[in-house]
């Protein structure tokens, strides 16, 4: 059996969780988040846990089975406490602002970089070099954050461009002329 499939999840205080057949709804002081979990997989709701279990030993119900615990326990993370990802600007011009809803990049392109962040994402630029990107859905979160490190990747030979916080840029050596 998977050793992570059979972890019960725990319930927070506040966090209800409702299934109807494959379909899982998780309410919680933060918001409420919904997903159809894949065929083979069951859920059961027992003394303020949760229990996931699988129709059958075969290799793709085992793999099924740790993935929906995982994905299950991270809905009820993302209601109860919910998800950051943190990115920082290197690079000298290198700035984030917020306009209304949008964020704005300046990252050296001859016209601002404008991202607009879909629902239940919000984006936070405490500082014009750091953004900050809060949600419920942990996938969404880190979609979001690729989405944006992707408008001018860290590049190695200078050291500029947006990472994540703890994200090292790893320097290499340009051309030597002679």
């Amino acid at each position: 059996m998977s050793r992570i499939g059979r972890k019960p999840i725990s319930l927070p205080a506040g966090v209800e969780v409702a299934h109807e057949g494959a379909a899982l709804s998780v309410e919680g002081p933060l918001g409420r988040l919904e997903r159809v979990l894949p065929e083979g997989v069951t859920i059961k709701l027992a003394d303020n846990q949760v229990f996931i279990g699988r129709a059958s030993d075969s290799k793709v119900h085992r793999a099924l089975h740790g993935l929906s615990r995982t994905l299950v326990a991270n809905m009820v993370d993302g209601v109860s406490k919910g998800y950051a990802k943190s990115l920082e600007l290197v690079g000298v011009g290198y700035r984030a602002a917020k306009q209304g809803d949008k964020l704005l990049l300046t990252v050296g392109y001859s016209h601002p970089v404008a991202i607009l962040p879909p629902a239940g994402i919000v984006l936070e630029v405490p500082t014009p070099n750091k953004i900050i990107v809060k949600g419920i859905d942990k996938e969404a979160v880190g979609s979001m954050a690729a989405k944006i490190r992707a408008v001018r990747e860290p590049e190695p030979y200078k050291g500029k461009g947006i990472k994540y916080e703890p994200e090292r840029i790893r320097r290499k050596v340009g051309k030597t002329g002679k």
